[in-house]
């Protein structure tokens, strides 16, 4: 295989790696049952006039499977991080004791479970939509190597390995899909 087919395989590789980190960082987001600080990643909480995620606002710990704590570095910040919260579209309902702010994540109903399910399926086929749309570049890149005097015999088997990547990724996110997928239906 010619270095400028490796070099575009090296690439579909690391970009697919990228693919598979995002996917596995999103489906981290969705909740399922039980607490996580995973779940919070995506709020952000109006500090000083600025949309700051709320991991650099304060401390997110889970003392037990059913309850998130927030410890904010300001205490001024309580009330901004308790309205984030509550506008999130997660349906926490968090308590200010004026110290810290506590969550009680709630039993899934066996309909919420079937949201998330459904919303994980939605996360994993982006994620590898997002492959498909990796192998479409690279094989294009490949195909234009044909100019560099790459030969076609090269260009097949080039197009080959590129498939073989992509239906290997592909397992890892249905896997990671399968995984979060028995874990929000675990009661």
């Amino acid at each position: 295989m010619s270095e400028l087919i490796k070099k575009q395989m090296n690439d579909a590789k690391a970009l697919m790696e990228k693919a598979i980190d995002h996917c596995d960082n999103e489906l981290s987001k969705i909740r399922a049952g039980k607490a996580n600080p995973a779940m919070l990643d995506g709020i952000m909480v109006d500090y000083y006039g600025s949309a700051t995620p709320l991991s650099q606002v304060g401390s997110v710990n889970t003392p037990d499977a059913r309850t998130l704590i927030i410890q904010p570095w300001e205490k001024s910040l309580l009330g901004a991080i308790e309205k984030a919260i509550k506008e999130s579209s997660l349906g926490l309902n968090p308590q200010n004791d004026g110290i810290i702010i506590r969550i009680n994540v709630p039993p899934l109903t066996e309909e919420r479970r079937r949201e998330m399910v459904k919303k994980l399926k939605g996360e994993a086929e982006f994620g590898k939509v997002a492959i498909r749309n990796i192998r479409k570049d690279i094989n294009e890149k490949i195909k234009k190597l044909k100019t560099e005097g790459v030969s076609e015999d090269e260009i097949k088997v080039g197009e080959a390995d590129v498939q073989k990547l992509v239906d290997g990724y592909i397992i890892k996110v249905d896997q990671l899909a399968d995984a979060k997928e028995k874990d929000i239906m675990t009661v």
